[in-house]
């Protein structure tokens, strides 16, 4: 069984960054493709981003894709998530999920079948 653990999170100013961690234990990291969800108060858990395998495809949704950059590091089993000037409305729990389907990188949390346990991003006005 796929453990990831997040770490990263916490509390920011508007325009300030943060750099949210996932490490995996429990299988090979580079048989699976790793997204980026969020939960923002209230809401449902929406995309973020996602990085295939071989980190050479990636894709954002559409409203972050200029300020947040994934990325991974198959020899450390860790994706990252670079979030650059932040908002308020950004402000949600984070969670870092890896789907086993290698051919193409989803957007739907429908497509992961492991998640990790959530870090808080509070972003502050």
């Amino acid at each position: 069984q796929a453990q990831l653990v997040e770490s990263g999170g916490g509390l920011v100013q508007a325009g300030g960054s943060l750099r949210l961690s996932c490490a995996v234990s429990g299988r090979d990291f580079s048989d699976y493709t790793a997204g980026w969800f969020r939960q923002p108060p209230g809401k449902e858990r929406e995309f973020v981003a996602a990085v295939s395998w071989h980190g050479t495809v990636t894709r954002y949704e559409a409203s972050i894709k200029t300020r947040f950059v994934i990325s991974r590091d198959n020899a450390k089993s860790t994706s990252y998530l670079q979030m650059n000037s932040l908002k308020p409305e950004d402000t949600g729990v984070y969670y870092c999920a890896l789907s086993a389907d290698r051919q193409r990188v989803g957007v739907r949390p429908d497509d992961y079948g492991y998640w990790g346990q959530g870090t808080q991003v509070t972003v502050s006005s």
